[in-house]
């Protein structure tokens, strides 16, 4: 079987994690503006929604690794979703209550160096290999 160029995982893997992230910030948009829930636990919540929809994503699309068993596969996205949830969290709470931007604007920012910088290394590396 031809094995995808690094171009073609890459853009799924982007698709993939756009879709996510759309579930992610629409989660925590509804929750701050609409039930006045605390943006940074609304990261945290969205966070953990758009890990669903990411995973299922990723793993039978974007990174197509369903050769690795489920029980092994998991963990280890637990722990990469953790860590860009603690950072998104983190980093959009800096910009908004330190340089005084409006968390909707922060938390796209945060995302952007999240995604490419965190969360994709690791899953094409590690939890998708």
């Amino acid at each position: 079987m031809k094995k995808d160029s690094f171009l073609a995982v890459f853009a799924r893997s982007q698709v993939a994690a756009f879709v996510g992230g759309l579930v992610d910030y629409g989660v925590m948009i509804l929750l701050t503006e609409l039930f006045g829930i605390h943006y940074v636990i609304s990261i945290a919540i969205g966070g953990v929604v758009g890990a669903v929809v990411n995973y299922t994503i990723s793993r039978y699309w974007a990174f197509n690794s369903t050769d690795e068993p489920k029980k092994t596969q998991i963990p280890k996205y637990i722990a990469v979703a953790f860590g860009s949830i603690v950072l998104k969290s983190g980093g959009t709470y800096v910009f908004t209550e330190f340089l005084g931007i409006d968390y909707k604007i922060s938390r796209i920012i945060v995302d952007a160096f999240v995604a490419f910088g965190f969360n994709f290394t690791l899953q094409k590396y590690w939890v998708f290999k």
